[in-house]
């Protein structure tokens, strides 16, 4: 900085996840209630508890999916003129099995919207460039995985939404996971994560829900 220039202040990034009073479920059987959290810029919530805790209820609740059955979601500060706020990833991979790997994650940019990575440089940073060409369905349920975090990269959204991103990966794929979500929280991303694992990630914090009888 020059002698006499004024450093203008860093602007805050306002966008942020806001829950209120959130109850969500199906029908009249409510797996969580009275949610109150924010996810601002930078950080992410790990949602824990055991099966039928409602942790995949409450993704597709927060991802729109699915209406609340009371409370309100929001992603506040967002701009709908750069699209949608958020990826969601459910812990099923949504792959064609006569569809090539590179086809599969073209067709979802084509949809989601090009905003990030090339399809093939998404896939050679998930490590599935060497078999671009083959079809989706000789993958295997790791390898399935990598090509859904690919997904993530060719479209910049900032609020992932991931429903056990680290199933079927090996401890170089979590190692991947762990980067991703790192360099995502890193450029001012927020991500809300259902997992069984531990994620020894900066800027994480932990929402438990509990099983109803």
């Amino acid at each position: 900085m020059t002698r006499g220039q004024v450093q203008e202040p860093q602007r805050q990034d306002p966008r942020r996840l806001k829950v209120r009073g959130l109850a969500c479920g199906y029908g009249e059987t409510v797996l969580a209630s009275d949610l109150d959290f924010e996810v601002a810029p930078g950080t992410g919530l790990l949602l824990r508890g055991p099966n039928g805790a409602g942790k995949s209820t409450l993704l597709l609740t927060l991802a729109g999916l699915l209406h609340p059955l009371a409370g309100s979601v929001s992603v506040e500060g967002h701009d709908p003129d750069d699209g949608p706020a958020l990826h969601y990833c459910g812990h099923r991979n949504a792959v064609r099995a006569r569809l090539g790997v590179l086809d599969t994650l073209r067709f979802w940019t084509d949809i989601n919207g090009a905003t990030g990575m090339e399809p093939a440089a998404a896939l050679k940073r998930v490590g599935l460039g060497h078999i671009a060409g083959l079809d989706a369905g000789y993958l295997s349920a790791g390898q399935q995985r990598r090509l859904v975090l690919a997904r993530l990269l060719t479209t910049n959204r900032p609020l992932w939404l991931l429903d056990e991103p680290s199933a079927a990966l090996d401890a170089e794929g979590q190692g991947l996971l762990a980067t991703l979500l790192t360099e995502h929280l890193g450029n001012g991303g927020m991500a809300v994560i259902a997992t069984h694992d531990d994620l020894a990630i900066a800027g994480l914090s932990t929402l438990a829900l509990g099983a109803r009888p």
